[in-house]
């Protein structure tokens, strides 16, 4: 059987901290509150993402990577990943302030969990005003005064803060200590790992009075305390041509705005491509005659063996395109 682009039944997760724009902005009625993340794209054990479109409909991620293997994934990719897709794909919706984490990278992550680290990046889809979010140290320190202001609650007095606005875009690579604040909607592109290390929860308590569990030592030695003059991603917008906003070992990440349609040549990318549609709608057109209808809300997986697809936008459409280059 041809190969064609594929989309999944999104995984819902109901949160505490969790909002209610995700049922919204992904067209899911009726609307349910509380939903903090829908998973788009997952290999994770346990949520592992389920085919919603065509001839493939209900078979697994994993299925098609069994069955299809390079066809699929790219044969690189492959080599590098083996059967675990290596990207998961999610949207974030806070309502309240995630803690403060961190991940290991792959070589501490296999060390301690036999897992991938976690390298990953953040698109603000929407901002509440004065919404935040944390991203590296605004002061330099070191591991033992790190362990410190955990204990005597001023971590937060040396992370750096931003106000956000949609189209802001920040690179979190495995080390670099971060977390969400209270209204702020996001696409995330991240390796396949559930592996965080929480540092700081604000001294929230449970129903129970008791606080969640932080993970001070095995974070000590996960974290890069590099003090960096900024944190954020800085990119120009164009339209209707490939923008960078990443490019890193484990996934390129491309912003297109498109007000007409655009020609992607993949004839020598070794790769899968993700689509994440953020707004408007788009058709997409691949080289083998497959047609798919994309929109606000939606990722789509198009395979290793396309080797050209077709972009018309419905609308002004702004969509991520993201890749291992």
């Amino acid at each position: 059987m041809n190969l064609y682009p594929v989309t999944f039944k999104p995984i819902l997760k109901k949160i505490i901290w969790g909002g209610s724009d995700i049922s919204p902005f992904k067209g899911i009625h009726p609307v349910q509150e509380g939903i903090g993340e829908s998973w788009e794209l997952s290999d994770v054990e346990g949520n592992v993402s389920i085919v919603a479109n065509g001839p493939l409909e209900n078979k697994s991620l994993d299925e098609l990577i069994h069955t299809y293997g390079k066809d699929l994934v790219g044969e690189k990719v492959l080599e590098q990943f083996g059967t675990t897709f290596p990207l998961l794909i999610k949207f974030i919706d806070a309502r309240d302030n995630l803690s403060i984490q961190v991940h290991p990278d792959d070589e501490l992550a296999k060390k301690r969990h036999n897992s991938f680290g976690k390298t990953e990046m953040w698109y603000v889809i929407k901002a509440a005003p004065n919404a935040t979010l944390y991203s590296g140290f605004s002061k330099q320190i070191n591991s033992e005064e790190y362990v410190k202001r955990v204990e005597n609650n001023t971590i937060m007095d040396v992370l750096q803060c931003y106000d956000v606005k949609p189209s802001d875009v920040f690179f979190l690579p495995a080390g670099r200590v971060h977390a969400i604040g209270a209204g702020c909607f996001i696409a995330e592109i991240q390796q396949t790992s559930n592996i965080t290390y929480r540092i700081y929860d604000y001294n929230r308590k449970d129903a129970n009075g008791n606080g969640r569990e932080l993970h001070t030592e095995l974070a000590k030695d996960a974290i890069d305390y590099t003090l960096l003059p900024d944190y954020r991603t800085h990119y120009t917008e164009e339209q209707n041509k490939p923008v960078e906003l990443v490019s890193c070992k484990y996934f390129t990440t491309n912003l297109l705005d498109l007000t007409e349609q655009i020609v992607r040549d993949f004839t020598t990318l070794d790769s899968f491509v993700v689509y994440i549609c953020m707004e408007g709608s788009f058709r997409l057109e691949d080289n083998k005659g497959n047609k798919i209808e994309v929109h606000q809300g939606q990722t789509v997986l198009v395979p290793a063996d396309t080797e050209k697809v077709s972009l018309f936008p419905t609308s002004s459409t702004k969509l991520m395109e993201t890749y291992i280059g």
